[in-house]
């Protein structure tokens, strides 16, 4: 099997993600900024995945130097990386876009955009030549897709993501498959001010009749990375509810 490194891997779908990889019997990196949160979901992994081989390694995605250190901690520990899941990001504002300041438009473009480019970079430098060899899934958004209020910079992010995808996926193969997958509305930390305010009624007009779970995404996140998908790139899975269906937001 594999060795996977998933950012953002501490909580949420993340955690959900390298629990799953854990389970189809990859060895796991993860990689957040708080060395405790990395700890506790190392043992959570540990308990529910016997035999799971499992690091950690503290990292500051807006860091440039971050992808090679945390490429180097992963080959060190673990082995040559063959799996990438880069789903680390950041919104801290809410508003229209017309208030945004430079130092948040800053944060914002160097955790969800810049970030997993640098780190696709980094593993395709790793990779060399060789065929077959590497898949990555980003994770971005149906706001990637759409208009919303509020978090409208956050949602550039996410739609320039999935382009960053179709050109990598371009670019890159066949040595690395790129794939994205674009959720709803799913319960995290991240997303929890969302879910408080919406779940009831995005509830009752999705089809499925309720908002996403983590497991919900790391299911297909499972499923780009393996051999069933071996003929996929530069492709956007739509991970919603039936959100898309109802044209809902």
């Amino acid at each position: 099997m594999g060795v996977a490194i998933v950012t953002g891997g501490s909580r949420g779908i993340g955690l959900a993600t390298a629990t799953r990889l854990a389970q189809d019997g990859h060895q796991v990196m993860l990689v957040a900024r708080k060395p405790d949160e990395l700890d506790a979901a190392s043992r959570q992994i540990s308990d529910s995945v016997p035999g799971a081989v499992v690091g950690t390694c503290p990292a500051n995605l807006r860091d440039e130097g971050a992808p090679a250190a945390i490429f180097d901690m992963t080959e060190e520990m673990l082995g040559t990386v063959t799996l990438l899941v880069n789903n680390a990001a950041t919104n801290p504002w809410a508003g229209p876009m017309v208030e945004l300041t430079p130092k948040v438009m800053d944060v914002v473009y160097q955790v969800n955009l810049k970030a997993p480019t640098m780190m696709i970079q980094e593993f395709a430098k790793r990779i060399g030549d060789r065929d077959h060899q590497g898949a990555v899934v980003n994770v971005a958004s149906i706001g990637g897709l759409h208009v919303e209020p509020l978090i409208g910079w956050y949602n550039v992010q996410k739609a320039a993501l999935l382009h960053m995808t179709r050109q990598f996926g371009a670019e890159l193969g066949p040595r690395i498959r790129v794939n994205t997958v674009a959720p709803g509305l799913i319960r995290t930390q991240f997303a929890s001010m969302l879910v408080d305010s919406l779940e009831g009624q995005l509830s009752q007009r999705l089809p499925l009749g309720r908002i996403g779970e983590p497991d919900d995404v790391a299911g297909v996140i499972s499923f780009l990375l393996s051999s069933d998908a071996q003929w996929m790139t530069g492709t956007t899975v739509v991970i919603d509810g039936g959100n898309e269906v109802m044209g809902m937001f």
